[in-house]
């Protein structure tokens, strides 16, 4: 027997109120032998560019089939396109605004098309709920929803790698939009009032209260404080900009 696939939510509904407990009920009643996963529900908060970068090298952790249902849609209830992305053998569904555009540039086969189908009930308000959510459903089910040819919005200015904090988890480690790969082993990180900070590998490599950042395990460059904060220690905040020298 195939075991169906996962779906993935990716939101910034937060756990708090009803927003994703709502989410989760259609795609029970829709999706009943699928697992779902809660990847993140607080995503930066109406800031589909941060997300972006989270979305890409978090996604690349699931296996192929795996349906992501991504919701960071600050312009719900206005005409930007509600889309299923393709990419590399996995399905993000979610709205046109940037949100997919890391998705896209890093995928090697991708194909976007924008929903035709609606719901007999659609609010103005929670296309998460009430649109994305049962269609997330149905490709996990295995069913093809209407759909038609779209172009999706693209930002070629966003840099491959963002030189920003797009993330502080509740440690108050802040993980920047840099993929570790891209940087030297020597290369500095500066932020806010030019504090200057070199990489380690470990929490352990650098004293009790020392900034340092690191790879961590998703590939991102992350600013941390051996045993403190980043965020309340360096001033860090989603958005906050990161330099990178030598």
């Amino acid at each position: 027997m195939t075991t169906p696939p996962s779906i993935v939510l990716f939101t910034d509904f937060g756990l708090a109120g009803p927003y994703t407990g709502q989410v989760k009920a259609v795609l029970r009643r829709d999706a009943p032998g699928c697992d779902i996963v809660d990847l993140f529900a607080d995503a930066p908060i109406g800031n589909p560019r941060a997300s972006a970068y989270l979305l890409a090298a978090y996604a690349a952790w699931f296996p192929v089939g795996t349906v992501y249902l991504c919701v960071v849609d600050p312009g719900v209830g206005s005409d930007r396109a509600p889309l299923i992305v393709e990419a590399d053998g996995k399905h993000f569904v979610g709205p046109d605004n940037g949100l997919f555009e890391l998705v896209l540039r890093r995928g090697a086969n991708t194909r976007v098309s924008e929903i035709a189908w609606r719901p007999a009930t659609l609010s103005s308000s929670f296309h998460g709920r009430d649109l994305f959510a049962p269609i997330a459903a149905m490709l996990a089910c295995g069913e093809a929803p209407a759909t038609r040819e779209h172009a999706p919005l693209r930002h070629p200015l966003w840099p491959d790698d963002l030189t920003e904090i797009v993330y502080v988890d509740h440690y108050g480690n802040a993980m920047t939009g840099l993929r570790a790969s891209a940087l030297s082993n020597d290369a500095i990180l500066s932020v806010a009032a030019e504090r200057r900070i070199a990489r380690a590998e470990t929490f352990a490599s650098v004293p009790t209260g020392a900034a340092f950042w690191y790879a961590n395990s998703n590939g991102l460059a992350e600013i941390a404080v051996n045993r403190g904060r980043a965020d309340t220690g360096l001033g860090l905040a989603i958005g906050s900009a990161v330099a990178v020298t030598t």
